[in-house]
């Protein structure tokens, strides 16, 4: 547990240090650590004996940074509906195709490489304050409802939530995360309209989108949650990599997160 809480400590000091540095930084260390889950998913997938195709989710994520700089975050879609395109060509032309295969190929390129470049695409934004409001959300509503789902579920037990996939998780547990994450926005609420001025707090949520942010954000965290259990349950895995001390490997960290940058990034998109 020391260790666990050590190695936590140490990864939201690299995340405040990383908001604090210009943004083109942050976008290049989001997509480092999103070819590091990606990377850890294929393994997955191949350690469950599947032939799965990752060379364009790897070619997308090569070219992501330099077309959105130029094309705008909206290059994300065609962006890896060509990496699809790609991946169904090469698995058509195999001796024997299979479309097991393709499907999970596609898989970390829709639950991993989009919810990252999502995450990429918050970073640059292009005014520093809405972005650092905007990815404090991202990783803040999921993480705090994950801490409280824990400790709620362990104290108080009850019904399983999903005890195929994840044996421990509660209803309980799942309640106390949601409220933990509604928690958690309202306070990047409370941090953004004491130290935001006018002109930046025109563009950030209203008070009611932060909760309404902060419950779905808690919803889709925790499906993000439970589907990485499922990943590791079918690949007869405990965790994905050993790249955290206690932590486990990078999507064992951002499961959550990176599904929470989906909704982040369409909150973008079509409401600021």
């Amino acid at each position: 547990m020391k260790q666990r809480i050590i190695t936590g400590a140490l990864l939201i000091l690299l995340l405040a240090v990383m908001l604090w540095l210009p943004d083109w930084c942050m976008a290049i260390a989001t997509l480092i650590c999103t070819g590091f889950a990606v990377w850890e998913e294929y393994h997955a997938l191949a350690q469950a004996g599947h032939r799965v195709v990752s060379w364009p989710t790897w070619l997308a994520l090569a070219v992501s940074l330099p077309m959105t700089h130029f094309l705008g975050v909206k290059v994300i879609i065609p962006l890896l509906a060509g990496a699809l395109v790609a991946m169904i060509v090469q698995i058509l032309f195999r001796p024997q195709p299979e479309l097991t295969d393709l499907s999970l190929s596609a898989l970390p390129l829709l639950t991993v490489a989009l919810p990252g470049l999502s995450l990429v695409a918050l970073a640059l934004v292009g005014q520093k304050a809405v972005e650092v409001v905007l990815i404090s959300l991202t990783y803040a509503v999921p993480l705090l409802g994950d801490t409280v789902a824990l400790f709620v579920g362990s104290a108080v037990g009850g019904p399983k939530l999903c005890p195929a996939v994840s044996p421990k998780k509660t209803v309980a547990g799942s309640l106390g995360g949601l409220a933990g994450s509604v928690f958690a926005a309202m306070i990047v609420c409370g941090i953004a309209a004491i130290t935001c001025n006018a002109a930046t707090l025109a563009k950030l949520p209203r008070w009611w989108e932060y909760l309404l942010l902060g419950l779905f954000g808690g919803a889709v965290g925790q499906i993000g949650d439970l589907f990485a259990s499922l990943v590791k349950r079918h690949s007869g895995i405990k965790d994905f990599s050993n790249l955290f001390p206690g932590h486990g490997g990078m999507l064992d960290r951002l499961d959550s997160v990176l599904f929470m940058a989906v909704l982040m990034y369409c909150y973008r998109l079509f409401v600021i």
